[in-house]
């Protein structure tokens, strides 16, 4: 029996209509690098990756770790990273200036999470006046200067930070630098009451945990930027709400990381709004706002971190892709 036409064309026709629809479907290739071994600090983004929400925006991601040894901004201008996780603003304004042509296009943690960790006789920035602190030479362009100008803290206090608390739990008369969600859970465990200073609770400016990329990228590669940027959003949404799924990717990227160090840094992310706070309440998570980074930048300007001759404060970041996504927590 021969069949009708319309039968005999019909797998054709929907060959053809998944030929034409495949394009649609493929996801296009996206690479974003993070500035250090994965962690909840960066479970919003394992999250969009492990819930498929990156491929329900059409993007292929891949998440590499960064690390002590990893210079990242390096890797993206040599084009191994589309877009890397810059520590702070502040940061990628410095490396802006040192003629890496990067561009801020989100930031997912409305506060830094940088902290001083005091034994717990301190109660307040000002009692550390002539107690030793640990610093990381890092700290020097970005939050030092800023806390010497505040509190009256000098350089002659200062003794390098070697990402060891063993120095710290060893004298009552020393404070170190930190993390929020890292190096206070790993004193408590030693069994020493602290007090932590969070820079950012005090008018300290920076945004943390950057989404930044080449201007580059931006220009040519807009739409995946945008997608990057809405679906990361998403992910940090669903990361607080349930993190199981990017946790079992994080300690598959990542080995040596805990459940319990998952857990204390969630609870901290959650309790000091580092995601949802702030603008990113009514903005949306992920939101840089003009005056946010104007402090920022104005900082940098004061302290003499940044030659304003060097930097337009409009090239350092743009608002067009937070301001299209707003993704409320």
């Amino acid at each position: 029996m021969r069949l009708p036409l319309a039968l005999r064309l019909a797998p054709l026709a929907a060959a053809l209509a998944l030929a034409v629809a495949a394009p649609a479907q493929a996801q296009d290739k996206f690479t974003y690098m993070t500035n250090w071994y994965a962690q909840a600090e960066h479970g919003g983004f394992y999250q969009a990756v492990a819930q498929g929400i990156y491929k329900k925006y059409g993007l292929d991601v891949t998440i590499k770790m960064g690390g002590p040894q990893v210079n990242i901004t390096q890797m993206m201008a040599a084009g191994q990273a589309d877009c890397i996780m810059g520590s702070s603003d502040i940061q990628m304004m410095q490396v802006r200036e040192g003629g890496v042509p990067v561009v801020n296009v989100a930031a997912f943690f409305q506060k830094d999470p940088q902290v001083l960790i005091a034994h717990d006789d301190v109660k307040k920035f000002e009692d550390l006046k002539g107690k030793t602190i640990l610093i990381g030479a890092q700290a020097n362009r970005g939050y030092w200067p800023w806390l010497k100008a505040k509190f009256g803290l000098t350089d002659e206090q200062t003794r390098p930070y070697t990402f060891n608390i063993q120095p710290f739990v060893a004298d009552k008369n020393t404070a170190q630098q930190g993390y929020l969600t890292s190096e206070p859970y790993a004193i408590q465990k030693a069994g020493v009451k602290s007090t932590v200073l969070m820079f950012s609770d005090h008018g300290f400016p920076a945004y943390a945990t950057t989404v930044s990329c080449m201007d580059k990228t931006v220009k040519e590669r807009n739409k995946q930027v945008a997608a990057f940027v809405k679906a990361s959003a998403e992910g940090w949404k669903s990361y607080l709400n349930d993190p199981a799924p990017a946790n079992a990717l994080i300690k598959k990227d990542n080995p040596n990381m805990t459940d319990d160090q998952l857990a204390y840094s969630v609870a901290k992310l959650k309790e000091m709004g580092m995601v949802t706070g702030g603008d990113a309440a009514t903005q949306g998570i992920g939101v840089i706002t003009d005056a946010r980074t104007k402090a920022s930048y104005d900082f940098l300007v004061s302290a003499k971190l940044l030659d304003p001759a060097k930097v337009e404060i409009a090239k350092t970041y743009t608002t067009e892709f937070v301001k299209d996504a707003k993704v409320l927590p």
